[in-house]
């Protein structure tokens, strides 16, 4: 179903038959922007009788042994915890960002900004299965759809949506239609404003240190991308989730290593700041991109979270931004009902926030990246310089944690 925001937008108008309509809002995707969606607004349209359903092809106890490591900031606990917070987030209290083979550093703690952490390192597994949790406790209607159909716009301001399971097809009227699903770079090409391949692969697993700094996390930019270690706990603190990004080449190349190879190489580029690499598991690759929908409403259907923009990791903020989109969702949602003016008071919302921050990524992605010794001098600076301009840097943090609040 992640053509749901392109298709709904292309296809004719269907002439209502006056039946009533099944819901007043329908989410495609379980996945955690769409399923924290739907716990904010069954809690909130609990007393204005807004009617949800949910739909996606799984079901959440699969994702449960999913050891992907996500990045969630303190911004984004903020807003998740009334739903469930997992209990076995890591905290990230300090933010360690230097280049390779090149002075100046940054360093961002916690303690600067009277915050108990600035992010969250946690298995999407188990945010998926804490929001589940969360959504079962309400009455949202949940459906399981093995086959996606293109929707129809009704012209009473509405859409239809068919649906399959068990090779059982019904449609369902609702008055706004979300599409919340997620996707790779590459599998959501259609309708995108803007779309961007970075030339890299992200090597993604857990890698276990034998000198550690618990709590935390490290940026550290390479000619070829950038590589975040991310605290995951474990015995020690030994334990971090890695995101390495390089040329597609030399990720085929180190994804068929051996095991020691691999840490060698890792160590090689890294440096010895936690001492030796001794563990690697879970190692996986996917490629790094960036796409973005032209506009998040079309008619009665809006589109969040990776189904509005697929971001680079660098900094962690696609997640983070998809779970803002749904938050002001909600709160249009609640204030205007399941309208047009919601939708459109959403976008008017989200455009800064999502400017700035795809706009910051991008340029990371892009700019740490140039290996022009000149340019590495200027980036080296520009990264001590935030030691000594201290607004700044705070500016630069309440960024990544919160977002432009309008």
């Amino acid at each position: 179903m992640n053509d749901v925001h392109q298709a709904a937008a292309n296809a004719p108008l269907v002439t209502s038959n006056t039946q009533p309509f099944d819901y007043d809002v329908t989410i495609v995707g379980a996945g955690p922007v769409g399923l924290a969606l739907t716990g904010w607004l069954a809690r909130r349209s609990a007393t204005q009788q807004l009617s949800v359903a949910l739909i996606d092809a799984r079901e959440p106890e699969d994702s449960i042994a999913d050891p992907r490591a996500i990045a969630v900031s303190h911004g984004s606990r903020m807003i998740l915890e009334p739903l469930r917070w997992p209990s076995d987030a890591t905290a990230i209290q300090r933010i360690h960002v230097s280049q390779r083979g090149h002075f100046g550093r940054t360093l961002i703690d916690h303690a600067e900004h009277g915050l108990p952490a600035l992010g969250y390192v946690l298995r999407y597994g188990s945010i998926v299965h804490a929001l589940a949790e969360a959504v079962r406790t309400t009455p949202v209607h949940w459906f399981k759809s093995t086959k996606a159909h293109p929707p129809q716009q009704l012209e009473d301001d509405g859409v239809l949506l068919p649906i399959e399971s068990a090779h059982v097809t019904r449609t369902l009227r609702t008055r706004i239609l979300v599409n919340a699903e997620g996707g790779l770079f590459g599998e959501q090409q259609a309708g995108a404003g803007a779309t961007r391949d970075y030339g890299q692969t992200a090597l993604v697993g857990t890698v276990t240190l034998s000198a550690p700094q618990p709590h935390v996390a490290w940026e550290r930019f390479t000619s070829q991308g950038p590589i975040a270690l991310l605290p995951m706990g474990g015995v020690r603190g030994a334990d971090y989730a890695l995101v390495w990004c390089c040329a597609p080449e030399q990720a085929a190349r180190r994804a068929q290593l051996s095991g020691e190879d691999f840490l060698r190489e890792l160590g090689a580029e890294f440096g010895d700041r936690m001492g030796r690499f001794t563990q690697i598991k879970g190692r996986a690759a996917f490629p790094l991109g960036l796409n973005t929908v032209d506009t998040l409403v079309k008619g009665n259907v809006v589109a969040i979270g990776n189904a509005a923009q697929t971001l680079h990791p660098v900094a962690g903020q696609g997640l983070n931004l998809g779970l803002r989109d749904a938050h002001a969702l909600v709160d249009a949602l609640s204030h205007y009902g399941a309208t047009r003016s919601a939708l459109a008071a959403f976008a008017r919302r989200r455009a800064l926030d999502r400017r700035m921050t795809i706009g910051a990524t991008d340029t990371l992605a892009r700019l740490f990246t140039i290996d022009f010794p000149p340019l590495a001098t200027l980036r080296g600076l520009a990264l001590t310089a935030l030691e000594f301009v201290p607004p700044v840097k705070t500016a630069l943090a309440r960024q990544m944690m919160f977002g432009q609040r309008r």
